[in-house]
């Protein structure tokens, strides 16, 4: 049980079913229960979330951004959102061009949602091609839309229709897991003897499954909630600590074609 000084913190999203959120959730409740706090879910997108607000010591947004409603409710109580940590975009970007360029990819292109992209993620990632004397041939911009799955496999689909086999890119560095998935799906019932590297970011829970085998940037969950909590219930930030890094994990989908020694899979389609 905990005592009467026990905080009540507010813990917001759009979508608490997405296993990311759900990943992130249940790192939340662990580190708040360890600082001897009680987590509230509220969600973010039902109007009477501002309704809420009153009751808490403090709120924390997973997955976007507060509205104003809510701001305008919770009055002088602290609040952060999470996406507020800014990770270093610039290095992953960079990382994963490295590796791309080290398949011998010579065309490369970048798959982001309309609504949002990390501009430094971007610079690294076109430093790194710059460097060895490449570009970024294509940005493809997916359709908003509820399910980026969705949207990423028809901006990859309607790409691959308009492209020429010879100028096709060999390599995308998509904005999200879940938009690399739509794309590694297009790429597959595409067809044509279409191959296409394909890497994600968010290191999601799917990323590892058999079905996708992606190459992914994985983000320091735990420590970007504990660098959360810290600014949240203490005031105390820490501008450029090892919350702001991550790492690569390194499967099959960069690398575009079969790869001998690694059981005949295409790295683009993991057709079995």
């Amino acid at each position: 049980m905990y005592n009467n000084t026990c905080k009540t913190i507010g813990v917001l999203s759009h979508d608490f079913s997405r296993p990311q959120t759900a990943a992130l959730l249940q790192e939340v409740n662990r580190q708040l229960n360890a600082r001897g706090c009680a987590a509230l879910l509220v969600d973010a997108a039902d109007e009477r979330a501002r309704q809420l607000a009153p009751l808490l010591s403090g709120a924390l947004h997973l997955s976007g951004q507060f509205s104003d409603a809510f701001r305008a409710a919770a009055g002088p109580i602290p609040l952060l959102a999470l996406d507020a940590l800014n990770l270093d975009g610039f290095a992953a970007g960079a990382e994963m061009g490295r590796l791309l360029l080290a398949q011998g990819h010579q065309r490369f292109g970048y798959l982001q949602p309309s609504r949002c992209a990390d501009p430094a993620r971007i610079d690294g990632f076109c430093s790194v091609l710059a460097a060895a004397d490449k570009r970024l041939d294509q940005s493809l911009i997916a359709a908003d839309a509820s399910d980026e799955r969705d949207s990423g496999y028809q901006a990859m689909f309607a790409y691959l229709k308009r492209a020429r086999a010879s100028e096709r890119i060999q390599a995308l560095f998509c904005d999200s897991d879940r938009l690399a998935f739509g794309a590694l799906q297009a790429v597959r019932d595409f067809g044509q003897g279409a191959h296409v590297a394909v890497v994600g970011f968010g290191d999601c829970i799917e990323a590892g499954a058999t079905t996708w085998h992606l190459t992914s940037w994985a983000q320091p969950h735990a420590l970007r909630v504990t660098e959360a909590l810290n600014r949240l219930l203490l005031n105390r930030a820490e501008e450029d600590g090892a919350w702001r890094r991550g790492e690569l994990r390194v499967r099959h989908s960069h690398q575009g074609k079969a790869a001998l020694g690694e059981m005949g899979q295409c790295g683009c389609a993991v057709r079995h």
